[in-house]
């Protein structure tokens, strides 16, 4: 149970401070953090201006890669916030900095929990001892793992009333959420909570509304709004709307050696050596993260924790008999979210899995998101989830991009415009119009995929019968299905279903090739083009192109397309840059080797590696070694310190592609290589 919560005699549940512990202020000033850490200052939050505290603390940054390989969250706990660093590239806090702080609350700015929906994040505050987090806003996900784990969340006025002595209703923290939401919050956490309800001490009143029009999300969870303990679908013609507290029935989910260690750790804790997993068939584990740890230099001293992450993983899929897509030989089958919506992401389904990026299977016309390593514990052993409904924002697509533009330009535009106004924040995009019919599959998934930086609840997609088509393409063997059968299983909106978030029509024709700047995939604009003043007169030293968002069959032909051009020149990646290319699954590899792109890669000089996470998360090749480096990617996010310590820029397959061959940022342009003998120099590289 929280100790902040009280409850007095007349029975009544209050918030108050306790006197012997401690608030911290993350502000943008590191120094003035440090010294609350030191023990030197403290502050309250009536002499705090709002506009000095950090916004956009991201997950990496409370929790970087190497701390997430411990899996006992009170490992994790002695370096929370390791990823936060000065100007100079230093810890500002040190290992058990926050532990040892005596902190109650920890303060910052907007939207507190971007990227990652790793749980670790909240689990590194609340086993240092915080147990109520105040914030301008927060990241969906990152909201909903603080619940899960019976953190409190509050405002700024909240905390100025708190310091100055008062006791506050906890009805006041808890107001705004829906009342299952609630529920667990003031339990003390989602375990707490669910075996309440297993017990049937806790009961879940499920929405009971007449007909009403339906957006994509909503239709698919008042689909699968479950009967009670059993887990199963209800079915019928039920309804819901924003805001509907429901206990959902989940079709799948994953996930993967960063987290399944957690969720076996958590479920052996809560229901002994003998717990149990729902529809096992439909749930998989999968060894890619942390397929190339060995080779990066700095995850050399976090090797044996890492292959604790993979034992406890195996025990877990032994345990269950969930699918099982380990590496074998130290070759992993791909990424969990590609191979995810190749294998059994079928259109409708509802689908929770332990990675921030599991709103890619929203390209297969299915609902499905990332939840932490508790929530996903508690519903592959109940097979239910709770959700509470989230509104919706649609993008209505008309004509067709240009020839040097893709989905990721689009995803990066969308966050310029829209994601920055926060018109996306946890909100569900909905993707449709005419436009669509003119994007790939793969082009489909990239937008879903990003959801996530949009900070998103999630995304999906029209389906239509490429959706069919690619499905039925890439099931095989027992999986195999026909086109028309998931015609059937199509989900589409009702002509006059709400979005809260507005309708916003695009033009994808008007569109222009864009870059992300370092720091925030939101820093987008459009690449400058080649006789401008030089503002992308930008060299690069690495290009890489894979991850989940741009390792699919679809961005290996944008790959191939640009270096075809680059080789029918004479040219190879730019000396003194470096093209790291890798497919995101082993039916991706095939594919790319089948057209024989894999020789042309070699040929053009880039670098190819077998399918797998890796520089995305700043573990693999590509990634940076010195803060000097910069580099342009093809992949969802690029924080400071993402992919190494140098400076990230995020593009398209096409322009990295392009990119590569000439050394600096430059948008692809169709023929763009030609080589001109000038009658008075060299061989010279001509843009068009």
């Amino acid at each position: 149970m929280n100790p902040l919560i009280h409850t007095r005699e007349d029975g009544t549940r209050v918030v108050s401070l306790r006197p012997s512990r401690r608030v911290l202020f993350l502000f943008e000033d590191g120094e003035k953090i440090r010294a609350q850490l030191r023990g030197e200052v403290d502050y309250s939050m009536a002499e705090v201006e709002a506009g000095e505290l950090l916004d956009d603390i991201n997950t990496d940054v409370m929790t970087p890669a190497w701390v997430c390989f411990r899996h006992r969250p009170e490992d994790i706990a002695l370096d929370a916030y390791a990823g936060l660093l000065d100007e100079q590239g230093q810890r500002v806090f040190e290992t058990r900095a926050l532990l040892d702080g005596d902190f109650d609350v920890i303060v910052s700015g907007q939207r507190k929990g971007t990227g990652s929906s790793r749980e670790t994040a909240p689990q590194a505050e609340r086993y240092s001892g915080v147990h109520l987090v105040i914030a301008a806003s927060f990241a969906p996900i990152h909201e909903r793992n603080n619940v899960n784990l019976g953190q409190l969340m509050g405002s700024y006025e909240q905390l100025a009333r708190l310091q100055a002595g008062e006791d506050i209703p906890l009805a006041e923290f808890t107001a705004r959420f829906d009342p299952i939401t609630r529920a667990i919050c003031e339990s003390g956490g989602l375990f707490a909570f669910v075996q309440a309800w297993q017990r049937g001490e806790v009961s879940v009143a499920q929405p009971d509304h007449g007909p009403r029009p339906m957006t994509m999300a909503e239709k698919i969870i008042a689909s699968h709004l479950a009967a009670g303990a059993g887990g199963q679908a209800q079915g019928g013609d039920a309804s819901v709307k924003p805001g509907d507290a429901c206990l959902v029935a989940v079709d799948g989910g994953y996930s993967h050696e960063f987290t399944t260690a957690q969720v076996h750790h958590f479920l052996l804790a809560e229901y002994g050596p003998d717990y149990s997993v729902k529809n096992a068939h439909k749930l998989a584990v999968f060894e890619d993260h942390l397929l190339y740890a060995g080779s990066v230099e700095r995850f050399a001293p976090f090797m044996d924790q890492v292959e604790t992450l993979r034992s406890m993983q195996r025990e877990f899929q032994a345990h269950t008999g969930v699918r099982d897509y380990s590496a074998r030989d130290g070759v992993s089958p791909g990424i969990c979210h590609q191979i995810a919506r190749e294998d059994f992401i079928d259109p409708g389904d509802f689908i929770q899995a332990t990675d921030s990026h599991t709103c890619m299977g929203g390209g297969n016309n299915a609902l499905t998101w990332g939840v932490g390593a508790t929530e996903y514990a508690n519903l592959v052993q109940s097979g239910v989830t709770f959700v509470e409904v989230p509104e919706s924002i649609r993008f209505e697509l008309t004509g067709e991009l240009a020839p040097n533009c893709t989905a990721k330009d689009l995803m990066l535009f969308i966050l310029r415009e829209y994601a920055v106004a926060e018109l996306t924040l946890n909100r569900v995009m909905e993707f449709g119009g005419p436009g669509l019919a003119s994007l790939s599959m793969d082009e489909r998934a990239t937008l879903t995929n990003m959801a996530t930086e949009c900070s998103a609840r999630s995304a999906i997609v029209e389906g239509d019968d490429c959706t069919a088509r690619w499905i039925a393409e890439h099931r095989r063997g027992s999986e195999s299905v026909e086109p028309g059968e998931l015609l059937a299983r199509f989900v589409a909106p009702d002509a006059a279903a709400h979005y809260d978030g507005g309708v916003h029509t695009i033009d994808l024709s008007s569109l222009v090739p864009m870059v992300a700047e370092p720091g925030d995939p939101t820093n987008s604009r459009a690449i400058a083009a080649a006789d401008s003043s030089g503002e992308d007169d930008v060299h690069i030293d690495i290009a890489y192109g894979g991850s989940c968002t741009a390792g699919k069959e679809g961005d290996m032909d944008q790959y191939a397309m640009v270096l075809a051009e680059a080789q029918k020149a004479g040219l190879k990646v730019a000396q003194g840059t470096r093209l790291v290319l890798q497919s995101g699954s082993d039916a991706v590899a095939a594919y790319a080797a089948e057209r024989g792109y894999r020789e042309l890669f070699s040929a053009v000089g880039a670098e190819l590696i077998p399918p797998g996470c890796g520089a995305c998360i700043g573990c693999g090749p590509g990634v940076s070694d010195a803060a000097s480096q910069v580099s342009i990617s093809a992949i969802n996010r690029n924080f400071a310190g993402r992919s190494g310590p140098g400076s990230l820029y995020l593009a398209s397959p096409l322009t990295v592609a392009a990119s590569a061959i000439l050394g600096r940022i430059a948008a692809y342009e169709p023929g763009m290589f030609r080589v001109e003998v000038p009658a008075d120099g060299p061989l010279g590289l001509r843009s068009e």
